[in-house]
């Protein structure tokens, strides 16, 4: 059970790669995110409740696998906040890049409440909802901006 953990916390173990693993948990959660992102809305929004339900138990557990909390290693947390960052995201190579510099940077950068999630709420439950609101920004960050710029 420990390695099923492991493989889903870890995003089939890319938290592991050696430096920035929330970088590199970043640009692996595209590859799942081209299979679904042509979904109809309720049946994306669905995956994202899925993957932060799962995201809430396997990085708990994974947290005490590692013995250390929010480990870097945990990337299912940058899956989720990808996956709500390109949420309804313009067909475009570019928009999808720009998504990306967007949440890694509001993960990065920690904007409140971001911070205040990240240092006050611990466990399964703080990993994942500090990403998923990284995520929020970045999402309507990426849809004003292309209103902007893309067109």
């Amino acid at each position: 059970m420990n390695q099923l953990i492991m493989l889903l916390a870890t995003g089939c173990y890319v938290g592991m790669l050696p430096k920035a693993p929330g970088t590199w948990g970043s640009l692996a959660a595209l590859l799942p995110w081209f299979f679904f992102k042509d979904l109809s809305l309720p049946l994306y929004l669905t995956v994202l409740t899925i993957v932060f339900v799962i995201g809430f138990f396997v990085s708990g557990s994974a947290e005490k696998i590692l013995d250390s909390p929010d480990s870097g290693a945990i990337v299912i947390d940058e899956f989720l906040g990808m996956f709500i960052t390109l949420t309804l995201a313009p067909p475009h190579p570019a928009a999808w890049f720009l998504g990306f510099v967007l949440f890694r940077a509001f993960d990065i950068l920690k904007p409140f409440p971001v911070s205040w999630i990240d240092s006050k709420i611990h466990g399964g439950m703080g990993i994942m909802m500090d990403d998923m609101v990284a995520g929020l920004y970045a999402l309507v960050s990426l849809q004003l901006l292309w209103l902007i710029i893309g067109n």
